[in-house]
């Protein structure tokens, strides 16, 4: 099983960044998608959800409205749009694949993404 995110980087307050996760060598359409954060000193919190049947999604308070999560089940990929960006965004952002059925979770490497002027 591989997680491979891409797409952080540096931006300006206000900015936008899109992130991608591929996965590979899972039954996709069988894992809940997430995606976590975690910045400096702090722990990992779980910023964004997309299930696999209906595609519902729940996000943190602090990026509701902000961030949209979406998935491809044919490409095996799950994205995170961020927009209107701050500087307490700045994290390593994690893409996390969780089983429905066996409860497994996978992690890719992680990404950093940092937002300062």
């Amino acid at each position: 099983v591989q997680l491979v995110e891409s797409g952080g980087g540096l931006v300006q307050p206000g900015g936008s960044l899109r992130l991608s996760c591929a996965a590979s060598g899972v039954a996709f359409s069988m894992f809940v998608m997430n995606w976590y954060r975690q910045a400096p000193g702090k722990g990992r919190d779980l910023v964004a959800t997309i299930r696999s049947a209906g595609g519902s999604t729940d996000y943190a308070d602090s990026v509701k409205g902000r961030f949209t999560i979406s998935r491809d089940n044919a490409k095996n990929t799950v994205s995170l749009q961020m927009n209107s960006l701050k500087p307490e965004d700045t994290a390593v952002y994690y893409c996390n694949a969780k089983s429905r059925i066996t409860q497994r979770e996978y992690w890719g490497q992680g990404i950093q993404v940092t937002v300062s002027s």
